[in-house]
């Protein structure tokens, strides 16, 4: 689903302008990357949290020319899902 199609939903759904939806989901987006930024945990009761992880530094080998390269240390973003969603999801 994209954003755009996320917007269109909601607007449908309550009855709102798509312009007043598209404000509140930018509002929220800012909101929640100004957290993970800050690395303050997200958690969404019922669909999952996110969490900043540290990946530790690495040697991989570029499968294309062979060479080793050096990946260095980064942090990523990692969602858990809820176990309301994930029930259904192990169902199908």
């Amino acid at each position: 689903m994209l954003k755009k199609e996320l917007i269109d939903q909601v607007s449908t759904d309550l009855s709102l302008p798509k312009q007043d939806v598209t404000a509140a989901l930018e509002i929220m987006l800012t909101t929640m990357r100004a957290a993970l930024i800050d690395k303050r945990r997200i958690e969404l009761r019922g669909f999952g949290s996110f969490s900043i992880r540290r990946r530790k530094a690495r040697s991989t080998k570029n499968p294309k020319t062979g060479t080793t390269m050096d990946i260095p240390e980064r942090q990523t973003v990692h969602f858990t899902m809820s176990r309301s969603l994930k029930e259904p999801l192990i169902k199908d």
